[in-house]
């Protein structure tokens, strides 16, 4: 091995980060809603690499927010209790004693192993579900789904009191309803209802496919990106298999409410998240508002301020900074004259 070896290997470690510099400045400061299921949250090796992802984003300055469901741990204990697995219209039917069990599986079990996972770089992670603070409020949707809610209201003063804390909250898809019980609600909703209700940057939805296909037996199909108009009109055909469906509907949900951007990604793909927020190529499937809902938007997302709000600054003609946020249109305040904030997509 030559002496220049190594210090070209290091080089060219220097020059990924350099080149990832204007993408860790967008990023820095904001919150990022990360749906985590499939084969990515089953598999040992690929949970590993998630973790450290968010790891990663957090230490350079996201606030990553992660929702997760476990339904192989649902049906796994269910029939180990003699309870088999019911479907209609792609819910599960939950019964009061299986709710029982589905707390145990999300809440006693696979929140507390990504806990613990996240918690073996450092003691960043909370595990939560939607009861606590009542962060997830859930609707019972009817008698024959038993206790399955459809989510009804979000309460982020939990969260941002946990952001806050530099910690990285992690919420099991349990519900609470106004008469004080358990539901169970689909863990994409959830996803999406809270990134619209924090006023996340983006709301990103790990699968076990690539990203959404106009023909899914075609893989030359891929959509890299819709805008709303498209991903509605997607939607309208309903030729979209049960398990997309409410994740291309809760980014709908989400970018319609404000969120910048929202992406559906494999999460088998090793880093998947980092090379979605930190390289210009992306990976997956992109929804992004219409230019006239994004135009006509007076939402702002969360505001960001500390570091964050120094390197997304913009100022005006007087010299005061102006009050930047994680969607914020330099535009719409004709007054910020002065720099501007970076278009990412």
């Amino acid at each position: 091995m030559s002496r220049k070896e190594p210090q070209t290997r290091a080089l060219n470690k220097a020059e990924v980060l350099i080149e990832a510099l204007p993408w860790i400045k967008e990023a820095t400061g904001k919150t990022v809603v990360i749906k985590y299921g499939g084969a990515a949250m089953v598999d040992a090796e690929l949970r590993e690499s998630v973790m450290s992802d968010i790891v990663l984003m957090k230490i350079i300055g996201l606030n990553p927010i992660v929702v997760h469901g476990g339904g192989r741990d649902i049906t796994h204990l269910s029939e180990q209790l003699g309870l088999p697995a019911v479907f209609k219209d792609g819910m599960r039917v939950t019964p009061p004693e299986l709710m029982d069990v589905v707390k145990m599986a999300l809440i006693g079990k696979v929140n507390q192993e990504l806990v613990a996972q996240l918690n073996k770089h450092g003691h960043i992670a909370v595990g939560l579900n939607g009861a606590d603070g009542h962060i997830v409020k859930a609707k019972r949707i009817s008698q024959e789904l038993g206790m399955v809610g459809r989510v009804e209201e979000i309460d982020t003063t939990l969260l941002a009191d946990l952001i806050d804390g530099d910690y990285v909250p992690l919420i099991a898809s349990v519900a609470v309803g106004a008469d004080g019980l358990s539901y169970n609600v689909n863990a994409d909703v959830v996803a999406g209802e809270i990134a619209a209700a924090i006023g996340a940057h983006k709301v990103i939805f790990l699968t076990d496919v690539d990203g959404l296909y106009r023909d899914f037996a075609d893989k030359s199909t891929l959509i890299s990106r819709l805008n709303l108009t498209e991903a509605r009109a997607l939607l309208a055909k309903g030729l979209l298999a049960e398990g997309m469906l409410p994740k291309l509907q809760s980014c709908v949900q989400a970018v319609s409410e404000g969120v910048f951007r929202a992406h559906i990604l494999n999460g088998t793909l090793p880093h998947a998240l980092l090379l979605e927020i930190f390289t210009n190529e992306g990976v997956g499937t992109m929804i992004m508002p219409d230019e006239e809902e994004r135009s006509q938007s007076s939402r702002l997302a969360a505001p960001l301020d500390g570091l964050a709000g120094k390197l997304h600054g913009l100022h005006r003609g007087d010299g005061s900074l102006c009050a930047v946020s994680q969607g914020h249109n330099p535009k719409a305040d004709k007054d910020c004259t002065k720099g501007t904030v970076p278009s990412v997509q």
